[in-house]
């Protein structure tokens, strides 16, 4: 007889149940369940080997079947069998069996092999049982549960939804047969109508469990349902065998399920990255196309003739500031977000980095923004500079012409008369007295022409300046003032010939009218006086503030001072009239009736006295309204300042706020994210101020204010500091939401998050949301890490070796390619500063619970069934379609020995998942 005493092995719970109750097997109903179910156990296995038995104690008594058994069951070869028919032959086969069970650590208790080949049936079953037990059942582990208490609680599981199943041991609650029945549907709905079963119907239930099983799950049939309804208990045993094949049966599907899932996620993290970069693409390159076609328009300085061209210019490009170009940096705002969630969802999905297109880097958009934001600024001024050149043209243009004008009034009608009269030769018939009063008449004449010299020079003067500023009528102007400079020039040239002619006979010419001279003297200053006071009262003017209003006005108020004085120098001008006529009455004096040394009359002096009379009147009504719009403007320079006054401190306190919360620690990244978010609606509501202050900026550009005493503020830096207080909370919101990513995915509590967080703000204190690299070394220092090193200085750098040191001292093993690759990690562009994102990365890299190329080559050798290839209809059958047609796509032909037509090299495909090779 076989015995072993107390086997103490790791599988010491095989032990046969409370020694193999014999009396239990007295029972008859049991021992006939027991002798079915585990016949129908072994012929399971059996057939695989061509084989079956069909008495459990007579065909295992030669040990030859009993020895075949345990071959296939444990895939192990077993000694040589006996092939004698003598009793010594088959006890020694039967000894072999025992002692190769006994080797996988079970304890046989008063099991000898003299009992087996004498057909003791109540060892026999002992026997079998204790197989079963080892190789059915011992490996069922259910959340660290195993062997029995396993089996009951995975049957537990899965038939948990099953109200009228209720399964709590291995006999009477499986008599109704709702549990087998419930398992099968679990598994494979469509084998059975669940709904249609009844409670009290047992036999129809078992039978139909037990028929499926065969059927279609490859199960045996191990029981009749008689022989458990007709029975007060059924045998634990038997149960047990019968539900442990179900058990078998469907594992093998939960794995492939396991398996194909797996698989499902890391595709569409795949597909949904590349999704992401697909947008990032077409919207970089929409950004950098709008940029490159607006740059141009931003460039081009080609001016336009008139004011109101160039006023349209400007509309254009208001309605760019304001209709366009808002929208574009929303979108940049948002392609930065996007590419920064891209890098997270990438770095946490063990992927590489996404690099996009040449030209297509985050920093070529910001340059290329750079480079609009330039030309754009360069755009305004060129456009302001335009107008206010513009307008100074035509203020010219039109003090030339109104100048022009006076002079060719002057000089009309005067041309041919002042021509013809000074190349008369009447001087050489004349007496001496009409000499002297010819004489007189030339002096008096060129007083006439040097009064009229200096508006000549201002004609001139202003023709010069109008071509010097590229005014567009320039050849019409100069044409013009051509025409007048010529005639000047030949009017002096005769007066010179003439005024030579007089003086040489002025010797001979004594006897002048001296009242003619003086009146001649007298009136043409004053006439000249009127003529310019004329001009000055209808001169055009622009002024830009109240102050240079208010200086012409008391220049014009200073102007009406001096009409009394004048009105006394006409007066006296008219008296010398009057004296002349009495003395021409008086002596009869022959005159022909006008005064040989002038051509002005007191008709004409009193004419030209009434006009200025009437022309001052005008002149205040139009300096007040002049000033009536400087006030205006000024009232509109206040409002604008008022508001720019107040909204330019509230953005950069916005901007320092934002600041203080993005290092500041107030509950969960969640309530910070909450808080964040509101504090963004707040700054959104603000927008209709901002949009306040663009209308009153529009007036002031609209009155052609240029400059504003009252604020330092402008338009221009209020909308930068806009757009960047809108950037700038968008960015903030996005490094939460990217923290909350990390810290879900890397499995870090709020505790250490807290902890990191909090490390990291003492030691930034300059706020820059960066540790240099001292500081770096002092948080880790903080945090537990021992990394000092007394014999080295404080550089305010921790080198290659003292990080090296701090690592080890946390736990890791590194040699000098592993090191080398965490420095580059923290800091991939050397530049001696961590991030607060590269310093939680870091934190928590190794014990981040994520997918590998290994797992995922794995879950594809369980769907290939253990090949080194896989099929197409193997993917189509375990995988959704859409997926299963993606790794088709991508998977390269398998070239290995064992390469079949149409197979696929998923281990190439799984590694190029992850970066480890071209996909």
């Amino acid at each position: 007889m076989y015995n072993m005493d107390q086997y103490d092995g790791e599988n010491d719970y095989m032990q046969q149940e409370d020694d193999w109750d014999r009396d239990l097997l007295l029972d008859p109903a049991w021992e006939k369940q027991q002798r079915k179910t585990f016949t129908a156990w072994c012929n399971s296995h059996l057939r695989k080997a061509g084989t079956q038995i069909e008495n459990i104690e007579e065909d295992f008594r030669d040990g030859l079947k009993l020895m075949l058994l345990l071959e296939v069951i444990s895939g192990e070869r077993l000694a040589k069998p006996e092939r004698g028919k003598m009793r010594v032959h088959k006890i020694s086969n039967v000894n072999k069996a025992l002692d190769f069970i006994a080797s996988k650590g079970v304890k046989l208790v008063s099991i000898g092999a003299e009992e087996i080949v004498d057909g003791n049936a109540k060892m026999t079953l002992g026997m079998i049982w204790t197989i079963i037990l080892r190789f059915a059942i011992q490996d069922i582990s259910v959340e660290e549960t195993s062997a029995k208490e396993g089996l009951l609680l995975w049957c537990q599981r899965k038939t948990a939804p099953y109200k009228n199943v209720n399964i709590q041991n291995f006999h009477i609650s499986w008599k109704d047969g709702l549990g087998f029945c419930a398992l099968i549907h679990r598994h494979r709905p469509e084998l059975i109508d669940y709904g249609k079963l009844r409670k009290d119907d047992p036999m129809t239930n078992l039978n139909t469990a037990f028929d499926v099983a065969e059927k279609y799950l490859d199960i045996p049939k191990m029981l009749d349902a008689e022989d458990i309804v007709g029975t007060a208990r059924p045998d634990e045993k038997a149960i047990m065998t019968y539900v442990s094949s179900f058990y078998h049966a469907f594992s093998g599907a939960q794995k492939a399920e396991t398996a194909a899932n797996r698989i499902c996620k890391v595709l569409a993290v795949n597909q949904e990255n590349e999704q992401l970069m697909e947008d990032y693409e077409k919207l970089a390159s929409d950004l950098l196309e709008w940029i490159r076609r607006t740059i141009p328009w931003l460039e081009n300085r080609l001016p336009e003739n008139t004011m109101q061209a160039m006023q349209q210019k400007l509309e254009d490009f208001r309605d760019y500031r304001r209709l366009h170009k808002p929208p574009k940096v929303q979108e940049k705002c948002q392609l930065e977000i996007n590419f920064n969630t891209l890098q997270t969802k990438l770095r946490l999905s063990n992927r590489p980095a996404f690099m996009p297109s040449e030209g297509k880097m985050v920093s070529d958009i910001n340059n290329a923004w750079g480079s609009l934001e330039g030309a754009e600024k360069g755009y305004e001024e060129w456009l302001l500079n335009e107008i206010r050149r513009l307008e100074r043209l035509d203020h010219l243009a039109e003090k030339f012409r109104q100048k022009a004008a006076i002079h060719e009034a002057w000089t009309e009608g005067k041309e041919s008369l002042t021509g013809e009269m000074l190349q008369k030769r009447d001087y050489e018939t004349a007496s001496l007295s009409d000499i002297k009063a010819l004489l007189k008449k030339h002096e008096a004449f060129e007083s006439d022409l040097a009064a009229h010299q200096d508006r000549v020079e201002q004609i001139a003067a202003i023709a010069q300046e109008l071509n010097e500023l590229d005014y567009y009528d320039s050849p019409s102007v100069n044409a013009r003032c051509q025409r007048i400079c010529d005639q000047w020039d030949a009017l002096g040239a005769l007066t010179q010939k003439r005024s030579e002619a007089l003086q040489r006979t002025e010797k001979l010419l004594e006897t002048i009218d001296q009242l003619y001279l003086e009146f001649a003297k007298r009136a043409a200053p004053f006439n000249n006086w009127m003529e310019g006071a004329m001009e000055d009262l209808q001169d055009t003017f622009i002024v830009h503030t109240i102050e240079e209003i208010q200086g012409l006005s008391t220049a014009h108020e200073q102007f009406k001072a001096t009409l009394p004085e004048a009105d006394k120098e006409r007066l006296a001008i008219l008296g010398i009239h009057n004296e002349i006529a009495k003395i021409v009455q008086t002596y009869h004096v022959n005159m022909a009736g006008t005064n040989p040394y002038t051509t002005i009359n007191p008709q004409e002096i009193n004419t030209k006295w009434d006009k200025v009379r009437q022309l001052v009147p005008q002149r205040d009504q139009a300096l007040i309204e002049e000033h009536a719009r400087q006030q205006n403007n000024e009232r509109l320079r206040r409002q604008f300042a008022n508001q720019a006054n107040v909204i330019g401190p509230w953005i950069q306190n916005k901007m320092e706020e934002i600041g203080r919360i993005s290092i500041e620690m107030h509950g969960t990244l969640e309530d910070q994210l909450t808080h964040l978010r509101q504090y963004e609606k707040s700054i959104v509501n603000y927008k209709p101020k901002i949009d306040q202050l663009e209308g009153d900026h529009q007036l002031i550009q609209e009155a052609l204010i240029f400059d504003n005493k009252h604020t330092n503020y402008t338009m221009e830096h209020i909308r930068v500091g806009w757009e960047q207080l809108l950037t700038t909370i968008a960015r903030t919101i996005n490094e939460i939401e990217n923290q909350i990513l990390t810290r879900d995915a890397k499995g870090i509590s709020q505790e250490q998050l807290n902890e990191f967080r909090a490390s990291f703000n003492h030691f930034d204190r300059d706020h820059s949301g960066t540790l240099g690299a001292e500081e770096f070394k002092a948080c880790l220092i903080s945090l537990g890490f021992d990394i000092a090193n007394d014999a080295q200085k404080r550089t305010g750098i921790m080198d290659a070796e003292d990080f090296k040191t701090c690592l080890i001292s946390v736990g890791y093993n590194l040699g000098e390619n592993e090191f080398s690759r965490i420095m580059s990690i923290v800091d991939p562009n050397r530049m001696g500063i961590v991030t607060f994102q590269a310093f939680i990365d870091f934190m928590s890299r190794e014990t981040a619970d994520t997918d590998t190329a290994d797992q995922v080559m794995a879950s594809f050798k369980v769907l290939a069934g253990d090949k080194n290839y896989i099929l197409a209809d193997e993917l189509r059958r375990e995988l959704p379609p859409d997926q299963a047609d993606y790794c088709i796509a991508r998977m390269a032909p398998y070239c290995g020995p064992d390469a079949v037509p149409g197979a696929l090299d998923y281990m190439s495909f799984s590694t190029a998942l992850y970066g480890e090779s071209d996909l």
